[in-house]
């Protein structure tokens, strides 16, 4: 992980890698919060090609989340509904209910690029995936290095008893 020269960074020279899962998910995503030294404050670039979206449809307990469009267009989702967006749009992601589960798909014919901020002061929230019946629980787990901390990824149906494993 780069260490923070400077309180400032150009979006362009944020290290981007890819990232893709089966045929609906591709994107090129670079974190920068880090670089800068923004903790708690959460920042990222994503590149989404046409076609695709660069993750599953979520909503956060905890976290809450803005998107800047950069640049293209595309579709927000949120709960059962649809929105489109395009180049200066701004968009709010509050912390909720699957009613605020919200996803970014690039319904254009460019790339999509958009800035990405969160706001957790807690490092601690559970994400779930409406759409895949999953859960995710996380706490002082680091999002950039995936290590540290606690991050489970599982379904309800598999909760343990609470006196499971205690003789």
């Amino acid at each position: 992980m780069a260490e923070k020269t400077s309180p400032i960074i150009n979006i362009e020279d944020v290290p981007l890698s890819n990232r893709s899962h089966g045929e609906k998910f591709a994107c090129q995503f670079g974190s920068m919060s880090h670089l800068i030294g923004s903790k708690p404050m959460g920042a990222s670039v994503t590149v989404v090609a046409p076609g695709k979206a660069a993750f599953p449809a979520h909503n956060h307990h905890v976290t809450a989340e803005m998107f800047f469009i950069v640049a293209g267009s595309g579709e927000l989702r949120v709960g059962a509904g649809t929105y489109p967006v395009k180049t200066g749009d701004v968009i709010a992601a509050p912390p909720g209910g699957p009613e605020t589960a919200h996803q970014i798909r690039n319904t254009g014919e460019t790339e999509l690029k958009y800035l990405s901020f969160s706001a957790n002061f807690g490092d601690t929230d559970i994400v779930e995936y409406p759409d895949s019946g999953k859960f995710a629980a996380t706490s002082r787990f680091d999002r950039v290095t995936s290590s540290g901390g606690i991050r489970f990824i599982g379904r309800q149906k598999d909760s343990l008893d609470y006196w499971d494993g205690e003789e």
